[in-house]
């Protein structure tokens, strides 16, 4: 009886995991999950989904390349998501050194020892828009690499040493997925779209006067992260290995996202006041409900980003399928009802 193809998804109990594990479960794999041991449930996410005792749990680190190993001998993987990364652009310029070591060499060992276990193994490799940093955006496959932060610096390294040059020298099955920003009502409430939509919650429901944000005309392609997984997927099933940029190839600024995501839940917001003193606030109530605060801003901050996801559309036969408004929409009820259930 032939098994089941099998899946390694590292950093699995974050946005991208959650998604990818039930899109797999659903395809016939048998899905293992790498997590990092921690004094905080990092299992959340998971659980939402009501899936986690169909996903079989591996503990380890990809600062360890022994837990690696037996990860890698437990799963058996037939295909590998690398999906674990220090991911906070901000956090990122605090702390370079640990950024580096996880998303640059963490990325090195998961491949030199899953590559020595079985050379056929396939590998996806979560990359980023912040590899172009910024370049004068529609942003393809070809687009010139401009990064901005060590975040930025950590996934470009990643990308040229571990896919490009493993792929090239070993012939590796390894592809890189240039993400866009993706976000979803399980996205980190530090990320400033989840910031927006559960401040906007919290709001609505008498539970929170206003929130601070840093440049909120800053644009970016944002996507559902449901949508993107499949993008993902898609890359392992062809015949031969490669980079796509996935995107919806439109872009927002952080002010239409905020806009839309309080439309979502009857908030109407006017905006008055220029620079650090720009303030917004509820039509309704008349209260100030979003102030600038320059703490926020970013030390290097991409103005505008927008990708080119034309290959992917081409080659894979993939398209996003959530609007940006319905992306928003999502995001603000679905924080609305998390956060009558917290108060109730």
């Amino acid at each position: 009886m032939k098994r089941n193809k099998r899946a390694l998804i590292t950093g699995i109990t974050g946005q991208d995991g959650s998604y990818l594990a039930p899109f797999l479960l659903k395809k016939g794999y048998d899905v293992y999950g790498l997590v990092r041991r921690s004094s905080s449930d990092p299992f959340y996410r998971i659980e939402q989904l009501r899936l986690p005792k169909k996903i079989k749990i591996l503990y380890g680190d990809l600062r360890d390349t022994a837990s690696i190993d037996r990860a890698i001998a437990e799963s058996q993987p037939d295909e590998i998501y690398n999906l674990a990364a220090l991911a906070d652009v901000g956090i990122s310029f605090l702390v370079p050194e640990e950024t580096i070591e996880i998303n640059y060499y963490g990325v090195g060992r998961l491949t030199n020892r899953a590559m020595t276990a079985n050379p056929k193994v396939r590998i996806y490799q979560a990359s980023t828009s912040d590899m172009f940093g910024n370049a004068k955006p529609p942003y393809n496959e070809k687009t010139r690499y401009n990064t901005t932060s060590p975040y930025g610096e950590s996934k470009l390294k990643a990308h040229q040493d571990f896919v490009e040059e493993y792929r090239r020298r070993y012939n590796l099955f390894i592809c890189s997925g240039i993400m866009f920003n993706h976000e979803s009502p399980v996205r980190h409430k530090n990320c400033v779209t989840r910031k927006i939509t559960h401040s906007l919650a919290k709001i609505k429901l008498g539970k929170q006067e206003y929130f601070e944000l840093g440049n909120i005309d800053t644009k970016r392609d944002w996507g559902y992260a449901g949508d993107y997984v499949e993008a993902m997927w898609k890359m392992l099933q062809q015949k031969k290995p490669d980079d796509y940029v996935i995107a919806t190839g439109k872009s927002h600024s952080v002010r239409d996202f905020l806009n839309a995501a309080a439309k979502a839940i009857d908030i109407d917001i006017i905006w008055s006041g220029k620079g650090l003193k720009e303030i917004g606030k509820n039509k309704k109530t008349g209260k100030t409900i979003v102030k600038i605060n320059k703490k926020f801003f970013r030390p290097t901050e991409i103005n505008h980003s927008r990708g080119d996801g034309s290959k992917a559309r081409r080659k894979l036969g993939w398209e996003p399928k959530t609007s940006f408004n319905e992306l928003a929409e999502m995001m603000a009820k679905s924080d609305l009802k998390l956060v009558r259930r917290e108060t109730s």
